[in-house]
């Protein structure tokens, strides 16, 4: 019986590039949001830093091995790193080529595509003030021809996830997309064509998980659900009800909306919806995006390994019982987001260590 797979979302943008360079000041990284962040309440565990691999630079081949080594130490099965395509304008690709080129770390790698605008956001309540910095647009046949032949020469590589020996892509904001269908429809005929698998393995991330069945019939082969989306089901439902005290506290006192992680397992696994075929659950560890945003943030106090524990054995007891075992896990490394598994001085190794000990003690049904 096949274990569960685990794909990590893997943030590339711990290394300087001139386009941050031009738009935030020259050597900006991820770090840089990282290291500034400071408390913003009682009990605020910031700023985080990290223990075994530092604030590192992902140019070195040194780290991204021993990423690598503590990713198969939590039971991970492949790093899924954010790829960014503004028709044919690339962000941050340096890393995952090289990891291709080279063949180092020797690990299961895949692609996933966050088709997002960037911008520099103001944080003014009417949204103004916000400026472009790059923009997401698609493009015609040509323009999704260099897209997936980009795309090919990865999903030729030995290490590149294959499900069902088809290469896996995920689409961050498919309902961004305006010929999301044709864009499928084209990548599986060109990929059929090369003699390199029946099809892609596409998978949407579902904000709205009303749109689930819209995403099946354009061609995607499953979805899954938005952590944040499930989240914040809690926080909409209490900005709801405290709607005027929430907004005293981020205005004048500086404090962002705060959901409790206890809170939050109660809605990160939806056992009727995840179980089925097509539906790949979500682990979520932790959450503070004070670092990016301020008191604009959401953060989910409470992140212990022992909540996070909750989540896995919830997980692992629904998917056991599935054909598909695919776990997404977000996330490997997003700092500024507080988002990630790799060790601090919070918790050390503990989210590492509670991952890998549930997927070693999990039974697989043998009669399944």
């Amino acid at each position: 019986m096949e274990r569960p797979l685990i794909l990590a979302y893997y943030l590339p943008q711990f290394h300087t590039f001139p386009e941050n360079d031009l738009w935030w000041g020259k050597g900006f990284t991820e770090w840089t949001n990282v290291k500034k962040a400071k408390p913003l309440f009682w009990g605020h565990k910031q700023p985080r830093i990290p223990t075994e691999l530092g604030y590192y630079d992902l140019t070195n081949p040194e780290i991204r091995i021993r990423q690598a080594e503590l990713a198969k130490e939590a039971g991970i099965g492949g790093f899924c790193y954010w790829h960014y395509w503004f028709n044919g304008k690339q962000l941050m690709n340096k890393i995952v080529d090289e990891v291709a080129e080279t063949g180092s770390p020797d690990f299961p790698f895949c692609l996933a595509w966050a088709n997002e605008s960037w911008s520099k956001k103001m944080w003014n309540k009417d949204c103004s003030g916000d400026k472009l910095l790059i923009e997401q647009t698609y493009g015609g046949i040509e323009e999704c021809r260099k897209h997936y032949l980009y795309a090919r020469k990865l999903f030729e590589n030995k290490n590149y996830v294959r499900i069902e020996n088809k290469p896996f892509f995920l689409i961050y904001k498919p309902q961004n997309h305006p010929y999301i269908k044709q864009h499928i429809e084209l990548w599986n005929q060109w990929i059929q064509q090369d003699g390199i698998a029946e099809s892609v393995y596409f998978v949407a991330n579902l904000d709205n998980e009303n749109d689930k069945q819209i995403f099946i019939d354009a061609g995607f082969s499953a979805v899954t659900p938005s952590p944040n989306a499930r989240a914040l089901y809690t926080h909409y439902h209490t900005r709801r009800m405290h709607a005027f005290i929430a907004d005293i506290k981020r205005d004048y006192l500086n404090i962002p909306f705060k959901i409790s992680m206890r809170n939050v397992n109660k809605n990160i696994l939806k056992p009727d919806f995840d179980i089925q075929e097509d539906i790949l659950p979500v682990l979520y560890p932790q959450w503070d995006h004070s670092p990016r945003s301020g008191k604009n943030a959401f953060v989910v106090t409470h992140s212990t390994p022992e909540l996070f524990r909750q989540q896995v054995k919830n997980i692992l007891s629904l998917i056991k019982y599935k054909n598909n075992k695919i776990i997404m896990l977000k996330s490997w490394n997003e700092w500024a987001e507080g988002n990630y598994m790799e060790p601090d001085t919070l918790n050390g190794r503990s989210f590492i260590d509670v991952l890998g000990s549930e997927l070693l003690q999990l039974t697989l049904p043998t009669n399944f």
